[in-house]
């Protein structure tokens, strides 16, 4: 059972004084403490380096949850990535002049993406798919966007809540709020239910000549569909519409590179972000050249999108994974995580429906009180030493030992949970979607 011998004060007050200060408590919805356990999480952290993060309280944490919502894939504070961001600081972050490292690294992406011939970079992943939309709009001279799943905060994507504000809700982020994006926007972006054909047939037959691209995750929840895939690239081609992979979170996790470089499947713009330089702000959006080429008929620009420290870190990053094949191990350690939920579940008689690709695997409990029992298995992973969540995103730095440390816990606390002694309404809900957060 619960107990208290962690005691993360400082970080509690401090994001209750975020709160007052800060809209929404932090930068990212996926950080906020009540998306893990209301009140219970330690919300800030002093440093982090492999898989071991210590919160301000001085409380040490092996990360088994989120490893900074999958950007660190290489682990915190990877010392070879560091070294090359060091250096490149040392040698001036920004000038009059451009760095070189951005076309080293364009180079690299197109190497590894070679039916891809061209490049732009960002330096976040909702950014680059405003980047990836607004290309193929100029490239296809049409307005209309057909998604399915979770693309980011922007307009373009908010806009689908204008004319129905629960059209987002199946697409992985509920309660999200267009207040704010321009009603003429309404209409302009339109989702479907991933993995629904015929309802993208559909939709191309209603909005005729108006598709100016279809937006999707190759995979997520589930492993691709090469077939489904297929489908959608014929549907794009038949109504001359731009195909958007966005990879921010599936890219790197199964190969080196999208992981449509597994399929036969090939959208004409990929978009990456996350992963590819191991926490340091960084993205990008490949393409043909063709399509890229449109970039040059509209105005895409920023001053941060020149900066040396993104590029050097991804070069650093891609390189390092690269040679050490770290899809291989990603893959290992999400295949055990996904046997350890299974099994702890059975052996508990507790029902367990665990999802994801290999690389991104998550499980989901039935029945009444699920939030509740989400916070208990996170306070339960505090308590611990775990930063545990539903979700496990592996980093190249986990080994083995984590997993079996971590089995241990999970084991237990899914026999508590399944116990039926535990009154669920003494624990608060965790939050799964975007909540108005009070400033107290």
């Amino acid at each position: 059972m619960i107990s208290d011998q962690r005691v993360c004060t400082r970080g509690q007050s401090l994001y209750r004084h975020a709160k007052s200060i800060i809209p929404g408590g932090t930068q990212l919805l996926s950080k906020r403490p009540e998306m893990f356990a209301p009140n219970k999480w330690p919300a800030y952290y002093e440093k982090a380096k492999g898989v071991l993060v210590t919160d301000i309280d001085g409380n040490d944490y092996i990360d088994m949850s989120i490893m900074s919502v999958g950007a660190c894939i290489l682990g915190y504070a990877d010392d070879d990535v560091d070294s090359a961001v060091i250096d490149a600081i040392q040698k001036g972050v920004s000038s009059s002049l451009n760095c070189s490292e951005e076309v080293k690294l364009a180079d690299l992406l197109l190497g590894i993406h070679p039916w891809f011939d061209m490049v732009r970079f960002a330096r976040s992943g909702g950014e680059a798919m405003s980047i990836a939309v607004r290309i193929a709009r100029a490239s296809s001279k049409k307005d209309k966007i057909l998604f399915s799943g979770y693309h980011g905060w922007c307009d373009w994507y908010l806009a689908a809540n204008l004319s129905d504000d629960s059209a987002l809700d199946g697409q992985l982020m509920p309660g999200l709020s267009p207040n704010g994006v321009p009603r003429g926007l309404s209409g302009t972006a339109i989702p479907f239910n991933a993995g629904d054909i015929d309802q993208l047939a559909r939709l191309f037959h209603e909005h005729k000549d108006c598709v100016a691209s279809v937006v999707i995750e190759p995979a997520r929840g589930l492993d691709a569909d090469d077939n489904y895939l297929s489908q959608v690239r014929a549907l794009c081609d038949q109504n001359k519409s731009v195909l958007i992979f966005d990879e921010i979170t599936s890219g790197f996790r199964m190969s080196c590179g999208g992981l449509h470089t597994l399929l036969e499947t090939k959208p004409d713009i990929a978009v990456f972000a996350k992963s590819m330089a191991n926490g340091y702000p960084m993205a990008a959006i490949i393409g043909t050249g063709r399509i890229m080429d449109a970039a040059q008929t509209t105005f895409i620009s920023s001053t941060n999108w020149t900066d040396r420290v993104g590029p050097a870190a991804a070069l650093a990053t891609i390189q390092k994974y690269a040679e050490n094949q770290a899809h291989r191990k990603l893959l290992e350690l999400g295949k055990k995580m996904k046997s350890i939920w299974q099994s702890a579940a059975e052996n508990a008689g507790l029902s367990v429906k665990v999802t994801g690709i290999d690389s991104l695997p998550a499980f989901g409990l039935d029945g009444d009180f699920a939030l509740n029992k989400y916070s208990y298995y996170v306070a339960r992973m505090l308590d611990a030493g775990f930063l545990g969540f539903r979700q496990f995103k592996p980093s190249f730095s986990h080994e083995q030992s984590h997993l079996n440390d971590y089995e241990k816990v999970v084991r237990d606390c899914f026999n508590e949970i399944a116990s039926g002694q535990i009154a669920w309404e003494d624990w608060d809900p965790c939050h799964v979607g975007f909540h108005r957060l009070t400033r107290e």
